[in-house]
This record gives structure tokens, C-alpha cells and sequence, in this order.
């Protein structure tokens, strides 16, 4: 490991710390709530309101939803989603406990993976130089990367498909790494979940540039593979079998 990472230990403890805490522009000078979510817009992240916690359940009248204050409040999302500003103040004033959704694969994509993992990739990809774009953390134990889309071609058979490819209805079928491209949607910063205090914050914030979504893939995708590797590695170790 300290091969690939270039033997730069201080460096990799220094981003370590920085990834742990920190939240940036959520603080003070931003405008707060609104601010964010029009600086979410302005970068091109198309927007519409979701659901909200409404103590440790979700604020939609589903008993037992499955995704609790993590989906649109409207079926006609994809369509509502936009980056207009005076629609995002009025929902921001109308809606003040609404946590917000981005429709992906108009603008961007989003490559969303465990925490552990995105934390090894981010710090991989930023000692190497890359340009990784706005990436966000969410406290339910999951790291989602931004990136530009693969675009929506005229021509359906040019279409990239792929096994990654996840929808809000898919979910659980990727506990892995997760491609958020059309169809899908992702909560956008700042946004509240269930339990005291869990939210999903900005670890780079949207004023960064999308990147091309190749140039992340293969670092997200061995950072995925080992930390599956070593969680099962755990699992053997807590669980010995016996003869």
C-alpha cells in the first residue's frame, strides 16, 4: 500500500483528518440551507424536494417505507427536477424540514459506494492528481462521487449499458459500487436521515468540475473489491467454522 501511495504517509495522514472532518461551506457565510442547495443548482445538479425524517421515520404517509427521507415526494420527480432558482427558493421557503433529491443522467452521473472504500479511493485519487469532482458522505455508510453523464444519445442501441447501472427500485442488488445514471436519483447536500444527527454533507463541495466518470471507475471499483475482500476476511475470522 505505501508503494502505490507513493510511501507519503504525512500526506495520507493529513487527508485522513481532512476527510473526517470536514463540512465544507455548511458552516457560516453560505446562506445556510438554501445556499447550498441553489450553489447544488448553479453547478447544473438538477433539483426537486424529497422526503424529510419525522423522528426515526420518514415524513410520507407510507407505513414501513422502505426508504425512509430518502426519496422524491412527487412520482413526477424526473420531470420536476430542475436548476431554475426562483423554483428552488420557493420550495426551500415553502418546504423548510424537505430534504432535496438530484435526478441523475440529464447532467451528471453519480458513483456511489461504501464509505470505507470511498474514503481509500478518494484518498488514492487525490494523491495521484486526479480531478475528482464534488463528492459527498452520507451517515448511513455510503461515499458518492459526481461525475459528468454518459449522456443520453438519439440513438438508443449507442447507449452504454451496464451491470452497474442502479435505480432507486435496485438498490439493495448493489451493495457494492452503485451507478446512478438515468432513471435514478441521489439525496443532494444538505440532507437529514433518520436518527440523531446522521445527515449527508459535502465532502468536496459542487464548485469543483465534473469529472469524466472513467477516470474515477477503476480506483472506486479496486477500492470496492478490497474492502468487500476484507469484510469477508472479518466474517470468517468472527464465524470459524468447526469440524
Amino acid at each position: 500500500m505505501s508503494a502505490e501511495f507513493g510511501g507519503r504517509s504525512g500526506l495520507q495522514g493529513k487527508l485522513s483528518s481532512w476527510l473526517r472532518g470536514r463540512r465544507p461551506k455548511e458552516a457560516a457565510g453560505d446562506g445556510g440551507r438554501e445556499g447550498l442547495l441553489l450553489a447544488a443548482a448553479g453547478a447544473g445538479l438538477p433539483l426537486a424536494p424529497a422526503a424529510h425524517p419525522a423522528g426515526y421515520r420518514c415524513s410520507c404517509d407510507r407505513v414501513g417505507c422502505p426508504t425512509p427521507a430518502r426519496h422524491p415526494v412527487s412520482f413526477a420527480w424526473q420531470t420536476q427536477s430542475t436548476t431554475d432558482r426562483a423554483q428552488i427558493e420557493r420550495w426551500a421557503r415553502h418546504q423548510p424540514e424537505a430534504n432535496f433529491i438530484t435526478a441523475t443522467g440529464m447532467v451528471h452521473d453519480v458513483l456511489d459506494v461504501p464509505l470505507q472504500a470511498g474514503r481509500e479511493a478518494l484518498r488514492r485519487l487525490l494523491d495521484a492528481g486526479v480531478d475528482v469532482g464534488p463528492v459527498a458522505e452520507s451517515d448511513d455508510g455510503r461515499m458518492m462521487f459526481f461525475t459528468l453523464t454518459r449522456g443520453t444519445p438519439e440513438d438508443e442501441d449507442e447507449w452504454w449499458p451496464c451491470e452497474l447501472d442502479c435505480h432507486p427500485e435496485t438498490m439493495d442488488e448493489h451493495p457494492g459500487l452503485r451507478w446512478h445514471c438515468r432513471g435514478s436519483y441521489v439525496l443532494v447536500p444538505p440532507a437529514r436521515l433518520p436518527g440523531e444527527g446522521r445527515t449527508v454533507h459535502w465532502v468536496r463541495g459542487p464548485e469543483h468540475p465534473l469529472p469524466d466518470p472513467l477516470t474515477l471507475l477503476e480506483t472506486l471499483t479496486d477500492a470496492c473489491a478490497r474492502h468487500a475482500g476484507e469484510e469477508s476476511d472479518q466474517a470468517g475470522a468472527a464465524w470459524p467454522l468447526r469440524r
